[in-house]
């Protein structure tokens, strides 16, 4: 009698990860993209415009503005240009809009490969490396077969060191957790956000939210 009652709390207990995941995992997979992105497009260019020349930075904003008007191609026609001859930093902010544009339209298996390319070359910056992590993680996440150890691994590297995508990887941990319904790895990675003073506001918020649903 007592297997029976177990087997329905697994049932239920699953169903409510399932509700999390759908809820949830969406939302922070496409914040954590979004951040990256915005950072890619305006803080990083703010760190690398002293230093670069004037060539890559026409055609990368060149290449933001057809992609903002909806010219795919083209844009990817130049920012894949600048990947190859543009200055270092452009060619790497190059690059992620590339990904990105792969991500969209669906190649999201070769957009993890780029990113991790990135975050495995020591010639690129710290900060840009982690960001390429974040987002190969927040991509894999919700691919099918996916291992928790090989996404887990990816961001511990992130965690164990104080850096501007430690909450960012902190969150995707949480989900991480929430998919492979580990509900107490979850309830420590969200409290810990939730608690932490120097996170993203919206990011303490969405812990917040996320605690209240696991511990209904």
């Amino acid at each position: 009698m007592g297997d029976i009652f177990r087997e329905i709390d697994e049932e239920l207990r699953q169903e409510r990860f399932e509700r999390l995941w759908k809820r949830y995992g969406k939302i922070i997979i496409g914040a954590a993209v979004a951040v990256v992105l915005i950072v890619g497009g305006y803080k990083f260019w703010e760190y690398y415009s002293l230093k670069q020349k004037e060539k890559s930075s026409v055609q990368y904003w060149s290449a933001l503005q057809l992609l903002n008007d909806g010219k795919t191609e083209d844009a990817a026609a130049l920012f894949g240009s600048l990947v190859k001859n543009g200055t270092s930093g452009y060619g790497v902010l190059a690059k992620f809009q590339r990904i990105a544009i792969l991500a969209d339209k669906g190649d999201v298996l070769s957009a993890i490969a780029m990113y991790d390319e990135i975050s495995g070359d020591s010639n690129i910056n710290e900060t840009l490396r982690d960001a390429a992590t974040i987002n190969s993680v927040a991509l894999g996440l919700d691919q099918e077969g996916v291992q928790k150890p090989v996404l887990e691994k990816k961001l511990k590297k992130i965690l164990n060191k104080k850096g501007a995508w430690e909450s960012s990887a902190r969150e995707l941990m949480g989900l991480i957790s929430i998919k492979f319904g580990d509900v107490q790895m979850a309830q420590k990675h969200f409290k810990k956000i939730s608690d932490d003073s120097t996170a993203p506001q919206s990011m303490r918020l969405r812990a917040s939210q996320v605690l209240a649903a696991i511990n209904r």
